[in-house]
């Protein structure tokens, strides 16, 4: 009986051991298995949050955000701004822009002497349509309220400033990109046959990026022949020129025979003034020189979207403004007069010859800096 027992917990245990062992090789394999798809599926779970990492990262560098904003949501980031003012309590949703109607800048350097002539100047351009910026460059800024559209002027005032100093600070791309055109004009501009409306869709029907008006030969200081009216002509894009140097031809491809305004009284477009405004040299306040290269930023070919507007024409009176200063000095009034003893008598100090000769020598460091700049450059590659 002892045996018959011993044999029956043997052969128990033998078949439990055996079912252990089948049981464990089954379950190993299975685990195994079970265990080689997991890490499949962990590989390409890693996979896909790579691949949606990269996409994530690739969509963030695409935001391009402004230098110094790299810490703000995308959302809250405000790139540009303009010359709209705001009420201080009201909210008036009326003033909200209309995806439809796009307004542009009026921007002059003026000074108090001609008041009348910019007040006609300003006259011509309705403020539906029109933003206007003054740069007082004479101080006087309160003399010009008795105006109707003076409420609604943007006015900067810094002493003895030509326009090009004032657009270079005050007319960065960003503050006005919401204006489709930009005026920066002159003060000494007649506009009796000059319509900003017209002009401008003559102006977009050309398709001219930088321009602008004709100067009336009959009463206008003209010192560059291609602004000079045709007659019967509404655009004119070359002027021609069979006698002494410098000849102007239909083979010329080159200002100032084509593709160039004066800086009188330009008109840009978006576009252009953002090429534009980087070429201003912040120390080179008069200018001259840029006109000549102002082509590289007509948004392609300067000999077909530069151009002089004959139908809108304008009259320039060239007159002496930046130059003129007015000083004081004490002197003694007459001895018999009991009520005074001194006064300060005020005179006119021209300084017009020394204005020009500092015009003339930033042109000639315009030159010089744009020749370097070509040199230095290895990848600009010149269109013309």
């Amino acid at each position: 009986m002892n045996r018959s027992c011993l044999c029956s917990v043997l052969i128990t245990t033998a078949l439990i051991c055996g079912a252990y062992f089948i049981g464990n090789a089954y379950l190993a394999k299975d685990f195994k298995e079970k265990l080689l798809r997991w890490e499949i599926t962990d590989k390409m779970h890693n996979i896909t949050d790579k691949m949606q990492n990269a996409t994530s990262t690739s969509t963030c560098e695409n935001f391009n955000k402004p230098m110094g904003s790299e810490a703000l949501p995308q959302g809250i980031i405000a790139k540009t701004s303009n010359l709209e003012t705001q009420h201080l309590w009201i909210y008036d949703d009326t003033k909200k822009k209309r995806p439809n109607h796009s307004i542009s800048l009026l921007a002059m350097a003026v000074g108090i002497k001609q008041k009348e002539l910019v007040n006609k100047a300003i006259q011509k351009f309705p403020p539906r349509d029109f933003a206007v910026m003054l740069f007082h460059y004479d101080g006087v800024v309160d003399d010009w309220k008795q105006y109707p559209w003076n409420k609604h002027a943007i006015h900067v005032s810094v002493m003895n400033q030509t326009k090009w100093w004032f657009a270079k600070r005050f007319l960065h791309p960003d503050i006005v990109a919401e204006y489709e055109y930009i005026f920066l004009w002159d003060e000494d501009l007649g506009v009796d046959h000059f319509n900003p409306q017209r002009y401008l869709s003559i102006v977009k029907e050309e398709g001219l990026q930088i321009s602008q008006p004709a100067l009336d030969t009959t009463v206008s200081e003209v010192y560059h022949p291609i602004t000079a009216r045709r007659q019967k002509s509404k655009v004119h894009r070359r002027m021609y020129k069979y006698k002494g140097g410098a000849r102007c031809d239909d083979n010329s491809t080159n200002p100032p025979c084509i593709g160039w305004v004066e800086i009188m009284a330009p008109v840009f477009s978006r576009a252009a003034w953002r090429c534009s405004w980087y070429m201003i040299q912040n120390d080179l306040i008069h200018a001259w020189g840029l006109d000549t290269q102002l082509g590289y930023c007509a948004q392609g070919d300067r000999k077909k979207n530069v151009g002089v507007v004959d139908a809108e024409y304008i009259i320039h009176y060239g007159l002496p403004t930046l130059g003129v200063v007015e000083t004081t000095s004490s002197s003694l009034r007459n001895e018999t007069d009991p009520k005074s003893t001194e006064s300060l008598e005020s005179r006119k100090v021209d300084y017009r010859p020394e204005v020009r000769m500092k015009s003339s020598v930033e042109m000639k460091r315009f030159v010089e800096r744009w020749e370097k700049a070509v040199r230095d450059d290895r990848c600009w590659v010149d269109p013309y």
